[in-house]
């Protein structure tokens, strides 16, 4: 069962792409976020307005976002009462990345129309997913899932063998290695993930803090 990291109807005019890339340097523009496992962590606004998180488990896994000011959202939105589909397909568009520190690699996307929410969403309901098995860690059993990127039709694959998890994505170079997490690390960041972006997200939005919606999505993957 495919999970849908991005679901936006909205195709900019150029597309820069998605990557695997080094930590060296990043896109600019929008307003970037960082969560780790440590609940966030100190966090700080940079004099461009950017908000700036930094965390990592293990020093392994890093998550980040950055929102597009080339697709803002509609002037009109009301964020108290905004419906699931609108706050994951219509709103917070931007871009993602999932690094790997100790190996200083990561995948991300370059599009600038990718929901952010939607993704840490997706993500959480994915690592969940790969953890059907009772046998847990024990279970030999690859289990599949995948995030769509559904403008570019990119994927981020997930497959899960005892308590691993291999991420890779489909516009990897032939033979580049996925990237790998423990199933409980990845499950801590990427819940702590969302609950960042979640905490960001309301900060800038007037009334998004009220949408049952979003009550429901805290309570469902709280911070462990």
């Amino acid at each position: 069962m495919a999970k849908r990291g991005s679901g936006v109807a909205r195709t900019p005019a150029s597309r820069a792409g998605a990557c695997l890339r080094t930590r060296s340097g990043r896109a600019s523009g929008g307003r970037t976020g960082r969560a780790g496992a440590d609940g966030g962590g100190a966090g700080s606004v940079g004099p461009d307005g950017t908000v700036r998180r930094r965390g990592t488990i293990d020093h392994v896994i890093d998550l980040g976002y950055s929102l597009s000011r080339r697709f803002p959202d509609p002037p009109q939105t009301d964020y108290r009462t905004a419906d699931v589909r609108t706050l994951r397909h219509d709103l917070f568009c931007g871009d993602v990345y999932l690094a790997d520190t100790k190996a200083d690699r990561e995948l991300s996307t370059a599009w600038g129309w990718v929901p952010v929410l939607d993704f840490a969403w997706a993500l959480c309901d994915i690592v969940e997913q790969l953890d059907q098995d009772p046998r847990g860690s024990r279970s030999h059993r690859r289990h599949h899932a995948e995030l769509d990127f559904t403008e570019s039709a990119d994927r981020l694959l997930f497959e899960r063998r005892f308590g691993w998890v291999d991420i890779s994505a489909d516009w990897q170079p032939a033979g580049e290695p996925p990237l790998t997490f423990g199933h409980p690390a990845l499950r801590r960041e990427a819940r702590d993930f969302l609950q960042d972006v979640i905490a960001d997200l309301t900060d800038l939005h007037e009334g998004l803090a009220d949408n049952p919606v979003v009550w429901d999505l805290l309570a469902r993957f709280p911070r462990v």
